[in-house]
């Protein structure tokens, strides 16, 4: 066993992908060199598409695809490494210990980057509602043509302040491509996250609605399209063609064709069905108890609230004798039924009810059952046919229709009321988002949502208002660039986001009543930074004589342990909520990760002690500062130490 180094940068995705196809096609893998000399594999692509050829390639073929200059090179954006890392920010977060709530502040292309060792395969369901580009929105200024080295040494020097936001307006000439490169690396990289059955929805407006969809088919597979969304919204009565005022949801799946086996079912409560039970409540009440006195009371309630419900809910206008809301249905089959034709008993006049001319809805079995539950209501003589008693209550679910209306301003009022201050312009409405995450997430109360175009935080918020609505634990990852706003009490869009993701969780707790101490309203703070490690690249000539102690060191000045932490936690590819504690062992400052999955100690020296200790405790990881180490001697006695008392522990050095 030997104390090896971590790469403390975000992996190298192209050589992922380069492996993944040596597993299918090995025959297209070559040898290269890359910028600095090293060997390295690589693709040679005409073999590759002569693999996928069914005849001989002769040269570059048309076909059909969404194509834009900038493609490749965002391709390459997305793959390319980059030396950065997430440094916690405790006073920043809720509840930093103990949450499972992620939000990231900085440039969600690193974030995406960054994330994807942690959280590849694992997050549920993306919602996103990336700049418009209207003409008057910023998109993201990704470098797309430099090569890997150069992309991963100037990504680890940058400014962390540097500008990353440009003004696309319709006057640019590569006004629909350069939106289009900002959304194809971001997009390629989420799709890494998510699960098998995880599922994609992206808002958009008519500007880039066509060219979202192609791209979309693209990177998820046309194939995995499932629905097309319309929200319309308040529209303007003095607009030239149409009133206009029409967003769209295009919604994708990992692998629809596992949704389908799975046998995957979206439902949502049925609109105004709550509003409808209380108002039947209150009718039995006041009639004591009368089925008949409640009926006209409760159908005087429903009609004053008719506007907020749709038909199906309306159409619910009985109580019967236990006080249940009820609808008589129909029980004639729609269609021919001839298996169905038989003759049903009036229960007062012993005559038989005449027979449908296409049969009974149900089965003579099911019939008398339904009649035993006593749900079945008989006219008052055989001439009238008799109805199914339906209750309000077991109709509760429908399938989400992919067309609604709802006006905007309650989201940005319900914002503006809880920052008590007007402080972002269109903020997701939280009620819309919380319908589609509960439908899709109904099954998986355990869910992980994230939203890389974070803006104010209606995301998270929406997700701890249906965990408080059903007891769910589903957890939210958001990601918002540190996008200044001309405000007194706000720097940034993501200042904006942490304060209404602070007062909407304690909004939520306390209207949660008994469940209420069960929800996490915590998030943990983290912020996209330069790596933590120090450019120690200067040679020696460049080196003068005080400054060559702070040249050995391998750590940046001003970097806490706690941030070396979170870079090896990336690094080892763990889930950056894990619980974390920290402990004191053998007189050192210890940090415990998931009940000693890892055990990492990364300030001071490491002394025979702390190895012993942190050794008796078998964790499956263990991690030091390698400048901890007083000589190679000390770093050979701590390999030996683990060898000898935990040798199932995998050992490493930063």
């Amino acid at each position: 066993m030997t104390v090896d180094k971590l790469k403390m940068h975000s992996p190298d995705l192209s050589q992922h992908n380069i492996d993944a196809i040596a597993e299918l096609f090995p025959t297209v893998v070559i040898e290269t060199v890359d910028a600095e000399g090293n060997p390295r594999r690589a693709v040679d692509l005409d073999a590759l598409r002569q693999e996928l050829s069914d005849h001989v390639v002769e040269g570059p073929q048309e076909r059909y695809q969404l194509d834009w200059p900038g493609k490749r090179a965002a391709a390459f954006a997305a793959n390319a490494p980059i030396a950065k890392t997430l440094r916690p920010v405790r006073e920043e977060s809720v509840d930093f210990d103990t949450t499972k709530n992620l939000f990231i502040e900085g440039d969600n292309l690193e974030a995406l980057k960054l994330l994807q060792e942690s959280y590849l395969g694992k997050v549920n369901l993306i919602y996103i509602d990336p700049p418009y580009n209207t003409g008057n929105d910023f998109v993201y200024e990704d470098d797309l043509a430099e090569s890997s080295a150069d992309y991963l040494a100037r990504s680890g020097q940058k400014s962390e302040t540097g500008d990353r936001l440009v003004a696309n307006t319709e006057a640019n000439g590569r006004f629909h491509s350069d939106w289009l490169s900002m959304m194809y690396s971001r997009l390629k990289l989420a799709r890494g996250l998510l699960t098998d059955d995880g599922v994609m929805i992206v808002a958009i407006s008519d500007h880039e609605h066509a060219n979202l969809r192609l791209l979309l088919d693209q990177v998820l597979g046309s194939e995995n399209f499932i629905a097309n969304v319309t929200w319309q919204g308040s529209g303007k009565n003095d607009a030239r063609y149409t009133a206009g005022g029409v967003d769209y949801m295009l919604i994708y799946a990992r692998n629809e064709r596992l949704l389908r086996s799975l046998d995957t079912r979206w439902k949502e409560p049925k609109p105004g069905i709550n509003q409808v039970e209380a108002v039947g409540r209150r009718a039995w009440e006041q009639s004591g108890g009368d089925p008949a006195k409640a009926t006209t009371i409760f159908r005087s309630g429903v009609r004053a609230i008719r506007a907020d419900l749709e038909p199906a809910v309306f159409r619910y206008d009985q109580i019967d004798d236990e006080g249940r809301v009820f609808q008589a249905d129909n029980m004639t089959s729609p269609n021919p039924r001839p298996n169905l034709m038989y003759e049903l008993t009036h229960p007062e006049t012993g005559k038989a009810v005449p027979t449908p001319t296409n049969g009974w809805r149900y089965s003579r079995e099911t019939i008398d059952e339904l009649m035993a539950q006593g749900r079945v209501l008989f006219g008052p003589d055989e001439t009238t046919s008799p109805r199914l008693k339906r209750f309000l209550a077991e109709q509760s679910d429908r399938v989400p229709y992919p067309t609604f209306t709802q006006a905007r301003m309650p989201g940005s009022k319900k914002l503006e009321d809880l920052l008590g201050a007007d402080v972002f312009d269109y903020p997701k409405d939280t009620a819309v988002l919380a319908r589609w995450i509960g439908a899709i997430t109904r099954d998986n109360p355990d869910a992980v949502v994230l939203d890389f175009f974070a803006g104010s935080g209606s995301t998270g918020h929406a997700v701890m208002e249906i965990n408080a609505a059903d007891g769910g634990h589903r957890r939210y990852l958001l990601v918002q660039l540190d996008e200044a706003v001309d405000h007194p009490d706000y720097g940034s869009i993501a200042d904006i986001a942490r304060e209404r993701l602070r007062r909407a969780g304690a909004q939520v707790k306390q209207g949660g009543g008994f469940l209420g101490s069960d929800l996490d309203v915590g998030f943990r703070s983290l912020r996209v930074a330069t790596t933590n490690m120090a450019d120690t690249r200067t040679t020696a000539d460049d080196l003068v004589q005080y400054a060559l102690t702070e040249a050995v060191g391998s750590v940046k000045p001003g970097r806490t342990d706690e941030d070396l932490l979170f870079q090896v936690l990336l690094d080892w590819g763990l889930d950056l909520a894990e619980p974390i504690t920290v402990e004191e062992v053998a007189g050192r400052r210890v940090f415990s990760v998931a009940e000693d999955a890892l055990i990492a100690y990364l300030s001071g020296e490491v002394t025979d002690a702390v190895v012993q200790e942190i050794a008796k405790r078998h964790p499956l990881r263990a991690v030091f500062l390698d400048a901890g180490f007083a000589s190679d001697a000390a770093r050979i006695n701590a390999e030996q130490i683990f060898r000898e008392v935990s040798p199932e522990t995998e050992v490493r050095a930063i």
